[in-house]
């Protein structure tokens, strides 16, 4: 495929024609392209318990077909040729001649993730790998609720009777009706 991430694109067919955005990601199994602010689609999440409900707003893939790079002299759409330079394979403008430079895009998530570090609370979430925990762990549902950081099982609270202050039964007989 000759669109690579960060190229400078026009749409030329489609609901956007005649925008212009930046190459997100290129999915060459596809042939399409994600581009920046272009064939926006909105997503409405459900809200659960442990968060809100929301709309998601994303860059929905579109055919490469549907683009052309913008030439970096005229400013105009163009196609993309290849010359070899000093032994190295090169893109140009077919329009103007001029070689279009491939401009790397910081990945957002990593700035997202960075810029924001988590607060005590989301730390409590999170296990040593740095992934977040299943909802039945972090509301200590099951069997992980007797277990502490350690890994040692808690005392059982079976063994204490809970509705009078001040009484500590040693042990309690299993059997029923005793």
């Amino acid at each position: 495929m000759k669109l690579h991430t960060g190229d400078t694109v026009i749409v030329i067919s489609g609901k956007d024609k005649g925008k212009a955005g930046q190459v997100i990601r290129v999915l060459s199994e596809d042939n399409h392209v994600v581009v920046s602010g272009i064939n926006m689609r909105t997503r409405h999440i459900k809200k659960t318990p442990q968060q809100a409900g929301r709309i998601l707003r994303y860059e929905a893939s579109l055919d490469a077909s549907k683009v052309m790079v913008v030439d970096p002299k005229t400013k105009k759409p163009t196609r993309i040729g290849f010359v070899f330079k000093d032994g190295k394979k090169v893109r140009i403008a077919k329009r103007s001649g001029e070689p279009v430079v491939k401009v790397k895009i910081p990945k957002q998530a990593a700035a997202k993730k960075e810029a924001a570090a988590p607060t005590a609370g989301e730390e409590a979430k999170m296990t040593a790998t740095g992934k977040q925990q299943p909802f039945w762990k972090r509301m200590q549902f099951g069997s992980a609720a007797s277990i502490d950081e350690v890994g040692a099982p808690d005392e059982s609270r079976s063994a204490q009777d809970h509705t009078i202050p001040g009484q500590n039964i040693p042990n309690k007989t299993s059997g029923r009706g005793s």
